[in-house]
């Protein structure tokens, strides 16, 4: 599955952006968002996802349960 970045939890630090080994993370609209179809989890990168480590804020880079879990090729 994806990860997801609750808006109205996020700070705006950046941190989270420059860490993505995929470049899933970009500002949309003054907050940041994850796209589905280019994070992969960090499977493959690193043993916990990035966003996840890095976020000062607690569950806020969350699992999106909408999304198909990613499938490493």
């Amino acid at each position: 599955m994806a990860y997801k970045i609750i808006g109205s939890q996020c700070t705006n630090c950046t941190a989270c952006e420059a860490l993505c080994p995929n470049t899933a993370i970009s500002e949309r609209g003054g907050t940041f968002v994850i796209d589905p179809a280019l994070c992969t989890e960090c499977i493959g990168h690193f043993d916990t996802p990035q966003c996840v480590a890095i976020c000062p804020v607690d569950n806020t880079c969350v699992v999106d349960g909408s999304v198909a879990r990613y499938v490493a090729d």
